[in-house]
């Protein structure tokens, strides 16, 4: 039975390939709640959890494009530092906050600075990174 269009709550442990812990829901002792294939979630992990049952575990490794995407090398933007005041304060591997397209704050990491100029990374930290979790059906609240 699918639970598409439902909507569940789940707890997870999510590692990278050299079993880095990135993310659990354990650790905030609250599983997440969210509704199946409806965009809320990374695509592999809302797929992983369609045809789960309550109670069941099952460990999957979401490759880069079903997770945050691969790396866009268009995210990386190099800005003249007079054009950005403060920004001489940045350090590389900072992360900060930018402003988007239509005002929305971005994350950014600065990956490169001289005197000239900054260069910041908009990718998803994630992005370009096979994800596996390991997801626990917790409950299913509601047949939607």
């Amino acid at each position: 039975m699918s639970n598409e269009g439902k909507k569940v709550r789940v707890h997870y442990t999510g590692t990278l390939d050299d079993g880095t812990k990135f993310d659990s829901s354990h650790d905030r002792n609250e599983p997440i709640e969210f509704t199946v294939l409806a965009g809320m979630m990374i695509p592999g992990f809302d797929r992983a959890v369609a045809d789960m049952q309550v109670g069941e575990t099952k460990t999957v490794r979401i490759p880069a494009a079903e997770a945050y995407g691969e790396v866009d090398p268009s995210a990386v933007h190099t800005v003249p530092l007079a054009q950005l005041p403060g920004a001489e304060n940045c350090e590389v591997g900072q992360r900060v906050m930018l402003g988007g397209p239509g005002g929305m704050p971005m994350s950014a990491v600065v990956t490169a600075k001289d005197d000239e100029a900054i260069t910041f990374d908009m990718n998803h930290e994630l992005a370009g990174k096979a994800l596996t979790f390991k997801i626990t059906l917790v409950e299913v609240l509601d047949e939607a």
